[in-house]
């Protein structure tokens, strides 16, 4: 221990004496560290620490599959059943209603609006989750009549209640009716972005054999214990193949129809894990950079303790002894670095979480904890020994006569070949990184460049959820809307205003299927199937979405007049590519088909997001298909933002009880919907600016050192007639040799590892021939600016000093 002890001060009076060297390594390893550690924080709260439920590993989302679209689709009440009453892998199967409910609550204050789940009886159980305070729902308040009741969150509950434990058995009132309060949950306890949950609650008739094709449920399941997922996905997939021969008519034209079984911490992270995945990768090689860099400077300061070395070494001191001090001074600065790095995370992880907003789930949840901490003191004991161990080797190699020897400066042809094969490597991971980066960014330029078929600039958007009890007809809410429409349009800057069911980018969709007269599916067809839209006469002038056949709805389109349908060029070209489809009648409701007239085709939209494919849509007028929630668009001349309290007060004029929610600008929800690619594009940037940096100062530091080291040559040269510009060439020749070698070896690697981002990129291939192309030059012209001050000072060398130093 007293040796140990020995070393640590040694080596602290070593870096103490080095300023300039410690500061640069201790600079050039935080950064590398800290950015690792901010990466990881994130990968740990999102891909290692459980679900803030019981036993979360057991959880399961049961999703149908649909084969045409070889996507996951939501679950019918009747699916529902077979799943929970056909299965035997699980201890309990549970539903959502997939939407949220808006339920408006006015008592004492300003009229909110809320968002409540509902949810099956066994819901919570599922989640193995108690309540704080109270109970939750029984089997018997699952039924249509009894399930007035409410369960709380923490968050609700301490916000708008004072956290008064006195509430439970009491009545709120939402939506006008009374609701009795059984329970509220724990703190930590989170479900979407519910504030609170009703019983499911579904009336018997959702349960008949018709009603296959309305899939509006989450299916949540919890695994025995002895089953696995492998087990579960095996019987869940015999259930759906009997369910699909029993119900050809629904999914007998879908031969790919099943069922999918996924850990519920898959579901809940699985869009943003491959980019996690990535930013990881990324970081590690900034690490290994810094490393290179570091191990650099080590041998270049061995050298220059050559002598110390030899000294130590001709009074006694064994290699191993010399090695452990060498190594101790590593770990020294690795432990420095490391809590510097520490530092640099926790501000990273709070940059990180505020520029990705809704795009990381479980945000809140990540930070650095006991998991985090012990990470960033292992990669700190691993840094020291990837940038420590070789080096320390090396200085313990010494020649006693050469280092001894008076004005020795040597350094062994070995050492000068490990330096130059480090910043071979610096280079190539640095390409690696640069290309990656180069192929987000295009990718990302391009998705910008994609048009979602509409004009964002200039719209405000906001939702309103009508209440049924008070809006029990649709008289009543044909008449709300058109009379808030009109209140706004007299605003002082509206140019325009209408209002959807579904906007595009708001996470809202409704689909399903609908006829074409004269076109029956037959056994084994497929059904037709369209995102269904009802919209008010000026929406699509509103949002600026191209006519191009036929006509807008109009004020006339009432439920009186005859029905009619607008369809967009998508459908058009899917349905009708050789016909005008002008004249052509269709229908989409159930019950009594309502044959409507297509009277006119817009151009198609991108309803989810900007790098998914258009989908079919078919827009209703509102008079004739009304819906009680819907999101209100205006155009504005100013700022949009700026009139957000006029349209709240237009809203009131003609419902002073009417919340309004959700209030974005479109040019927001657009920002939104490229966040997660813009935070990858961000980082990874970031991440390849900084491996640039450190492999051209890597470079600069081996060509500056190898031209103090050949002086004497340098000096000898010009002396017998080599010219300024020869040496400037011999010395960023030596430069461009360890550049190309680099670059040749970062190409090849780009060319194997780029292709596990293809899942990230847009418009773009993973090998994609310019990024391949231009990259390269500009690292080759970064590595040579680096070369340029050392090889300027090499052709100032004065031959008669050099000649007379050595």
């Amino acid at each position: 221990m007293q040796t140990v002890w020995q070393d640590l001060r040694y080596g602290v009076r070593v870096l103490i004496k080095t300023p300039a060297f410690s500061v640069v390594a201790v600079l050039a390893l935080a950064l590398g560290i800290g950015v690792n550690s901010a990466i990881f924080s994130v990968v740990n709260a999102l891909l290692i620490r459980p679900l803030p439920y019981g036993e979360s590993g057991r959880l399961v989302q049961i999703n149908n599959f649909e084969g045409r679209s070889n996507s996951d689709s939501a679950v019918s009440p009747p699916g529902f059943v077979d799943y929970r009453d056909q299965s035997h892998s699980f201890e309990s199967v549970s539903a959502t209603y997939l939407g949220n409910t808006a339920l408006n609550f006015s008592e004492d204050g300003e009229p909110e609006r809320l968002t409540g789940g509902r949810v099956s009886a066994n819901f919570f159980t599922t989640l193995a989750v108690q309540p704080l305070v109270g109970r939750v729902f029984v089997e018997e308040e699952d039924q249509p009549g009894k399930n007035r009741v409410v369960v709380l969150s923490h968050t609700l509950w301490n916000r708008r209640f004072g956290a008064d434990r006195d509430l439970v058995g009491k009545d709120i009132t939402l939506n006008g009716q009374s609701f009795t309060v059984i329970g509220v949950m724990p703190a930590g306890f989170q479900w979407k972005s519910d504030d609170l949950w009703r019983p499911l609650a579904l009336a018997p008739e959702s349960f008949a054999p018709d009603q296959r094709g309305s899939e509006y449920l989450s299916v949540i399941a919890r695994l025995k214990r002895e089953a696995t997922i492998e087990q579960a996905q095996a019987e869940m997939d015999t259930i759906a193949n009997d369910i699909r021969l029993n119900n050809p008519s629904f999914y007998g034209g879908d031969p790919g129809w099943g069922v999918r079984v996924t850990s519920m911490q898959d579901e809940v992270v699985g869009s943003i894990k491959p980019t996690l995945l990535i930013l990881l990768g990324a970081v590690g090689l900034v690490l290994l950079i810094a490393c290179a860099n570091v191990a650099n400077l080590l041998l270049a300061r061995a050298a220059a303790r050559q002598r110390e070395i030899a000294i130590r070494t001709a009074l006694g001191a064994s290699r191993f002894q010399l090695i452990r001090q060498l190594l101790t001074e590593s770990l020294l600065l690795s432990l420095v670095s490391g809590s510097l790095g520490l530092l640099l995370a926790v501000w990273g992880v709070d940059v990180l979480v505020a520029a990705g907003g809704n795009s990381i789930p479980r945000a809140q949840e990540i930070g650095i904890d006991a998991r985090v901490l012990g990470f960033t003191f292992m990669v700190s004991l691993l840094t020291a020994l990837l940038f420590g161990v070789i080096p320390a080797i090396h200085a313990s190699k010494t020649d006693l006569q050469v280092a001894l020897k008076e004005g020795g400066r040597g350094s062994t042809a070995s050492r000068h070949r490990l330096r130059a094969g480090l910043v071979v490597a610096d280079v190539a991971l640095s390409l690696v990184l640069l290309i990656g980066a180069g192929l987000l960014i295009k990718s990302f330029a391009r998705l910008q460049d994609v048009s979602p078929g509409f004009q964002a600039q200039g719209l405000l958007t906001m939702q309103v959820s009508l209440p049924a009890f008070k809006y029990r007809d649709t008289n009543q809410i044909k008449a709300f809307y058109e009379g808030t429409l009109d209140q706004i349009k007299a605003l002082p800057g509206v140019q325009l205003a209408g209002a959807v069911s579904d906007l595009p980018l708001s996470g809202s969709v409704h689909s399903g299927s609908f006829n074409i007269e004269g076109r029956p599916a037959g056994p084994g067809e497929d059904e037709l199937h369209a995102d269904i839209r009802s919209a008010t006469p000026e929406y699509f002038q509103t949002m600026q979405i191209p006519l191009l056949k036929g006509r807008f709805f109009t004020e006339q389109d009432t439920r009186e007049a005859r029905p009619v349908a607008i369809i967009d060029q998508t459908l058009a070209q899917h349905y009708f590519p050789d016909e005008d489809p002008l004249g052509k009648r269709v229908e989409f409701q159930q019950g009594k088909p309502i044959w409507r007239e297509i009277v006119g085709v817009v151009g198609p939209v991108k309803h989810k997001a900007l790098d998914v494919e258009f989908k079919d849509k078919l827009y209703s007028p509102h008079a004739q298909v009304t819906y009680s929630t819907m999101f209100l668009v205006i155009r504005t001349a100013n700022d949009p933002m700026s009139l957000a309290s006029a349209v709240r007060g237009a809203v009131r004029a003609v419902d002073k009880d009417q919340p309004v929610y959700k209030v974005r600008t479109m040019e927001q929800l657009l920002g939104d919907s490229l966040a997660q690619r813009r935070l990858s594009v961000v980082l990874l940037g970031a991440f390849a600016a900084i491996a640039l940096l450190l492999a051209a100062v890597g470079l600069y530091g081996v060509i500056s050192f190898s031209v103090t080291q050949r002086t004497n040559e340098i000096g000898i040269r010009m002396a017998l007639g080599a010219e300024q510009r020869d040496i400037f060439k011999m010395v960023v020749g030596q430069g461009l040799v360890l550049t190309l070698a680099g670059v040749g070896l970062g190409l090849a690697g780009a060319f194997a590892i780029t292709r596990v981002m293809s899942s990230l990129l847009f418009g773009v291939t993973a090998t994609d021939p310019l990024t391949f192309a231009v990259i390269p030059v500009v690292l080759a012209g970064v590595a040579l600016a680096a070369c340029f001050v050392p090889a300027h000072r090499a052709t100032k060398v004065d031959p008669m000093l050099a000649l007379r130093y050595e």
